[in-house]
């Protein structure tokens, strides 16, 4: 009673430190706020108060609800649904938390609803929720296992991020699946973070030539690279500096492949070759030898500034095809692209530039597509020419296709006043 007895005449004071029913029970009948919130904070206050507070108007004492350990299921279960997305996120976090310490099978019923619950959050319609179940359950092993690909197929990086570079439960046909199929800007580079990396999967990202996926796996000293990927990635290397150095750095490479990343990377990186890799007298010659001609010259190898007369011979002799118009996108040429792109495609240049100005990853896509190119020199465009923010960034279907279908990109060559063909 002298707890009632304070609230009543005195106003609120601290609950005690040995928490009784009937101190619950004055809180909730006296309807304080400062009162409220310290019992909804509280592990020893009892189920049914908590249950009761969790339907109270105060945001902040839901929150307190959402956040305390000792509140029970069927309130937890009535939170889910809350309209205030603070209180979902401090459920969401409480959640995920348990499932490292939850056994995977033979769960009590509580157990099993709270896993059950978990789901449902991690359905929740705020980007910033899923997250919070994503960062906090990415290394569980615990997890049900559809939980953990339903979170990697989420659309938003944040969500999808942590789970597809950090999940133990994604096999390898499951992560060459989203390599072939995400269309989130930065789920494959999270895919090429992954310790362990295993050779196919490495195979599956370098096959989407992403310029900061590939990076990236070639900076993961702990992913398996077989030397024919390797291979694939110097051949595409030129006009692409983000690989340069990642490439230097690799370990282990063959003195084949050291002698070709030393035909376009720059002298200090090939100084860097040299002291990083165990050479052979005739290899470690050849290097110097080749470092002494960069500094001569003074040029970047491998890396070919073209000209009008060289696009326009090119396209004369039909030699005017994918591996030019990317060397162009990656060097930054942009007047050599619109030429190429309206010799190739029959269209204006004021047209392809109105295109490229636009900053549209479809226009430029169905554009590359009118001009017979592949997908992945339309991605080259988009990212290097046009400067197509990351969200609106039109990727490869499965790597290499187009994603969209015909019918559609003559759509979007129509609005920007260009004609294509039924073909």
């Amino acid at each position: 009673m002298a707890f009632g007895l304070l609230s009543k005449w005195m106003g609120w004071r601290r609950l005690p430190a040995q928490l009784r029913y009937e101190d619950a029970r004055e809180v909730l009948e006296g309807h304080q706020r400062a009162a409220k919130r310290e019992l909804a904070g509280r592990a020893d206050a009892p189920p049914e108060a908590l249950y009761y507070l969790a339907c109270d108007d105060d945001r902040a004492v839901r929150n307190l609800v959402a956040a305390n350990p000792a509140t029970p299921i069927h309130a937890n279960e009535l939170l889910r649904t809350d309209s205030d997305i603070e209180v979902r996120e401090e459920l969401a976090r409480k959640i995920a938390r348990l499932m490292p310490d939850m056994p995977r099978r033979e769960r009590s019923t509580i157990q099993q609803r709270t896993v059950e619950l978990l789901e449902k959050i991690a359905e929740d319609q705020a980007p910033r929720v899923r997250a919070i179940v994503a960062q906090e359950i990415a290394r569980c092993p615990t997890i049900p296992k559809r939980l953990a690909v339903r979170l990697a197929r989420d659309v938003e990086i944040s969500v999808c991020g942590p789970i597809l570079q950090y999940s133990p439960l994604l096999s390898d046909e499951d992560l060459i699946e989203l390599v072939a199929t995400s269309r989130v800007q930065g789920a494959v580079e999270a895919i090429a973070k992954r310790e362990n990396l295993s050779a196919r999967v490495s195979e599956a990202v370098i096959a989407t030539l992403d310029v900061s996926a590939v990076a990236q796996l070639l900076t993961n000293a702990r992913a398996d690279i077989r030397e024919s990927s390797l291979e694939t990635v110097i051949a595409r290397a030129v006009g692409i500096e983000a690989w340069h150095l990642p490439l230097v750095m690799r370990p282990e490479l063959s003195l084949r492949a050291v002698r070709r990343i030393a035909t376009f990377v720059s002298r200090a990186l090939i100084d860097e070759l040299a002291l990083r890799h165990r050479l052979d007298e005739e290899t470690s010659n050849w290097l110097k030898a080749r470092a002494k001609e960069k500094i001569e010259t003074d040029k970047p190898a491998g890396r070919q500034v073209l000209d009008r007369n060289a696009i326009t011979d090119a396209y004369e002799r039909g030699k005017l095809d994918d591996e030019i118009v990317m060397d162009a996108a990656t060097t930054g040429q942009r007047a050599m692209i619109v030429l190429a792109l309206s010799l190739l495609s029959g269209v204006p240049r004021t047209r392809i530039e109105q295109v490229i100005e636009a900053e549209s990853g479809r226009g430029i896509a169905a554009l590359c597509w009118k001009a017979g190119l592949a997908m992945r020199t339309a991605l080259a465009i988009q990212t290097y020419i046009a400067h197509v923010p990351k969200d609106n960034l039109v990727l490869p279907r499965a790597g290499i296709d187009y994603p969209m279908e015909p019918s559609e990109m003559r759509w979007h060559l129509q609005y920007f006043g260009i004609e294509a063909e039924s073909d």
